[in-house]
């Protein structure tokens, strides 16, 4: 998702905030029956993403975990967005289209209207796996001590083809602070009683907003890493990853900084490192593709 600077929305609720009444998630007898089920609010920020809306929602309201509030937050667009949301407005908790500040913001105000016990942002152009929500809630509530779990995810095209893995890897705080930023975002949940201690995201990061979020809640819990595929990150045109990952770097020296990090430190070096071949880096995901779609081809070559 490609965010913006956008002024302040009133929000326009889709349905009651709090548990989403719907076909595929639960209805509201199911909820009932199932108490002692965590519920898990997830928040998909949009701007003018209206060809990959569709399927992020879905995404959402077909996993099989019953307790999910999905809230959509959309900055104004002008590109269909609205006509997707609206057509599934009677299955979100949720869901505001007016200008806002940019992604963070959505994510912010997204997660000020939800009531769930564990937390997860989705962008809109990004994706589920199917049966990732479950598998997040049954790792959470096996290990009482982690605070946020994260699994694998796939790179994908704009047509919703494979073409990659993310470098996805156990890490923790120490790891963090040393630039091993192994987790995909969009694989990530965490529990909300950490965010109202650690949130909420900081709104001056335009990158490394997420990465900030990691330190802090690695600093009060610990994380985990579960490598089973639950999400899907689209490489596409507009996104960010692409088209300015070079702001990343930058901004989590901010947070080293701010933390009390030295010039003298891994994360330091790797940081002058990377500036070193920052005009290189764009071949990285190219290799990862290409890397990937021989390996694909060799093992459907070995089938035949």
């Amino acid at each position: 998702m490609t965010p913006v600077g956008r002024p302040e929305p009133g929000l326009r609720p889709g349905a009651a905030i709090g548990v989403a009444g719907n076909k595929t998630n639960e209805t509201r007898s199911e909820a009932s029956l199932e108490p002692s089920l965590p519920l898990v609010s997830i928040v998909t920020p949009s701007f003018n993403q209206g060809r990959f809306l569709e399927a992020a929602i879905r995404s959402v309201l077909e996993q099989d975990y019953p307790r999910i509030e999905h809230v959509v937050m959309d900055g104004g667009s002008t590109d269909g967005s609205l006509e997707v949301i609206r057509r599934y407005s009677d299955r979100l908790a949720a869901w505001s289209s007016a200008p806002d500040q940019g992604q963070t913001d959505a994510i912010n105000r997204g997660f000020a209207l939800c009531t769930g016990d564990i937390f997860a942002w989705l962008n809109s152009d990004d994706t589920y796996r199917p049966g990732a929500v479950a598998a997040a809630v049954r790792y959470l509530q096996a290990h009482r001590d982690v605070g946020m779990v994260y699994g694998k995810a796939f790179y994908i095209s704009e047509a919703d083809r494979i073409v990659g893995r993310y470098p996805a890897a156990a890490t923790d705080l120490r790891g963090l602070q040393r630039g091993r930023t192994t987790i995909p975002q969009q694989a990530m949940f965490f529990r909300s009683k950490l965010w109202k201690m650690a949130g909420p995201l900081d709104p001056s990061f335009f990158y490394a907003m997420d990465y900030d979020l990691w330190v802090r809640l690695a600093s009060l819990s610990p994380i985990a890493f579960v490598p089973e595929p639950w999400a899907n990150f689209r490489l596409q045109e507009e996104s960010k990853s692409l088209t300015a990952a070079y702001r990343c770097w930058p901004e989590m020296m901010r947070v080293h900084f701010r933390n009390g990090g030295s010039r003298f430190s891994v994360l330091y070096a790797k940081y002058l490192i990377r500036r070193a071949v920052e005009p290189i880096m764009p071949w990285r995901m190219r290799f990862r593709r290409w890397s990937y779609a021989w390996e694909t081809r060799k093992t459907e070559g070995g089938r035949e």
